[in-house]
């Protein structure tokens, strides 16, 4: 039989990395920021307490690329369901509902990211900047192939930061029960329709 290739040092310190990072994720998600201290961090990812400083300068360092790293992998969870769905407001429901999906299988996330605008600010800016980017240009490509009704960019600014803000904010309750995300979902759709894409659409 083939023995299992060792691990190279960088490799090795890839995968120690990734355990603290998976670790923090699991803390934060549970307990919160504040009460995630780097003890907590190195025994659970089984390391000892010196080496979380090989590969963060220290826990701050590693708060401020929690939810950045967490968001894109979010976003990318949410394109690959929803790439090619048309018109865009079918999308953007689609966005929505696969955002839903997302929270009930990474319940951690809500927390992540909530409690991340005071207790990791750049972090949660860095997610803000990371997320607000494609969706002003989704938005204004919609608004090209008449989709969407007649707003500016600067308008079209204004409803990226609501909508994202919407999510931020619903995240809070949308894990409570299924009746509840049926009504976020309903609620999701008439607002979006009636105000926001061109004509009865969906």
């Amino acid at each position: 039989m083939n023995r299992p290739r060792k691990l190279t040092r960088i490799e090795k310190g890839a995968e120690i990395r990734r355990r603290l990072f998976d670790a923090a994720t699991k803390i934060v998600g549970e307990l919160g920021y504040a009460e995630t201290s780097v003890t907590r961090i190195t025994e659970a990812a089984g390391v000892a307490s010196g080496t979380f400083y090989n590969h963060f300068e220290n826990r701050q360092a590693l708060f401020d690329e929690l939810l950045p790293t967490l968001g894109m992998e979010m976003a990318k969870y949410i394109q690959s369901k929803t790439e090619g769905i048309a018109p865009e407001s079918e999308r953007e429901l689609a966005r929505f509902a696969v955002f839903l999906e997302y929270l009930d299988l990474n319940p951690g996330f809500s927390r992540i990211l909530n409690e991340a605008e005071f207790c990791a600010p750049r972090a949660f800016q860095k997610h803000m900047d990371n997320m607000a980017r494609p969706y002003r240009r989704m938005l204004r490509e919609a608004r090209e192939r008449g989709e969407l009704d007649t707003f500016t960019d600067d308008e079209i600014e204004v409803i990226v930061e609501i909508l994202l803000g919407a999510r931020s904010y619903l995240s809070r309750t949308a894990l409570l029960d299924a009746k509840r995300q049926k009504i976020l979902m309903s609620s999701y759709k008439k607002l979006t329709l009636s105000g926001l894409f061109k004509g009865k659409q969906g």
